[in-house]
């Protein structure tokens, strides 16, 4: 099979395409054929070395996919419905072969079937992202109808699909995005103020957001950057709100005072899909619910960039440069790029 692999840590370049052994279903696994795989910062990290969950090489990368089951492993056979030839999307682990290969063998609880209307580009971007986002905004923070929301970050893919799932909650949801352009991007997904962080530097943002709610703070911030923001996370909040904290691509450490949320009754959530997972988290109801959404419109998907599988060394490229607005997704059949 056609696989992308990272032979030594480094910059975009070290992704190199591959001609690799068919994987075989194990036991509790399926066999996917992939159609379409998410490319995500933690992609990214593991290919430089700096995501802690990840091994050493030989790696292939990837932790989210969507295509077709091919073969079932002992123990696979129909649980939840999955057969040959379902139509999937797959959750894949930091630790284990990933999803930018032709195949991949995946455990079948980490599956779900797609529902009618949903093709695999778009599917391909729901396993990390959208999940994250869901996970985030209704598990721990519990958002609620006419509660104010701050999403960092806001067209990233965990951003993007955030200012749509507090907006359908009934939210009133502030986008932080880092242009203009992306801030455009966040109003048209539905926020009801997207502010451009080029506008607000440093503590200005915290500021903005005590103006646009009436110096009472958010109910719900959802941290996407981690390092410094984070503690503006923490300032922004309203009493007895709900930070969510899910990332650090800031790569940088997280100086606090405690006088920022305390005071305040502020509630910290730290949240990592790849720990909830190994702590027995089953995501095929959750995912399901997401897909369903798509499928029926009431969410979108904003893929940006579909790239052939070959590709991947640019698609990273696009990625750490910051200038997708939405996902971008490798695919093993003929698409063109767009």
């Amino acid at each position: 099979m056609r696989a992308v692999r990272i032979d030594e840590f480094g910059g975009p370049g070290v992704l190199v395409p591959v001609e690799l052994p068919d994987p075989v279903a194990g036991p509790g696994e399926v066999l996917l054929r992939v159609e379409a795989a998410g490319v995500n910062r933690a992609d990214a990290l593991t290919r430089a070395g700096s995501y802690h969950r990840a091994g050493r090489p030989p790696l292939l990368p990837g932790l989210e996919a969507a295509g077709t089951v091919v073969a079932l492993g002992p123990g696979a056979e129909h649980v939840d419905g999955i057969r040959v030839g379902s139509r999937v999307m797959a959750l894949g682990a930091a630790n284990a072969p990933g999803f930018y290969a032709e195949l991949a063998a995946v455990p079948v609880g980490r599956v779900a079937a797609l529902p009618d209307g949903l093709g695999p580009t778009e599917a391909a971007a729901l396993p990390v992202a959208w999940l994250t986002a869901w996970y985030c905004l209704h598990r721990l923070a519990r958002v609620a109808e006419g509660e104010t929301v701050v999403v960092h970050a806001a067209a990233s893919g965990v951003g993007s699909a955030a200012v749509q799932i507090a907006a359908a909650a009934g939210a009133r949801v502030i986008a932080v995005a880092s242009s203009a352009r992306k801030a455009a991007l966040a109003a048209r997904l539905g926020a009801h103020t997207a502010v451009d962080l080029s506008e607000h530097p440093g503590e200005g943002l915290v500021e903005e957001v005590g103006r646009l709610t009436g110096g009472r703070g958010a109910e719900v911030v959802l941290d996407t950057v981690g390092g410094r923001v984070f503690r503006q996370s923490l300032r922004m909040a309203g009493h007895a709100g709900r930070v969510v904290a899910l990332a650090n691509v800031a790569l940088e450490p997280s100086p606090i005072d405690t006088r920022d949320f305390y005071p305040k009754n502020v509630s910290v959530h730290g949240f990592q899909l790849t720990g909830l997972l190994e702590h027995g988290y089953d995501p095929r109801a959750d995912l399901r619910e997401i897909a369903a959404r798509v499928a029926d419109g009431t969410f979108r998907v904003p893929v940006e960039t579909v790239l052939p599988l070959e590709r991947a060394s640019e698609a990273h490229e696009r990625l750490e440069r910051r200038e997708n607005r939405g996902k971008i997704v490798l695919t093993t059949s003929a698409h063109a790029a767009r």
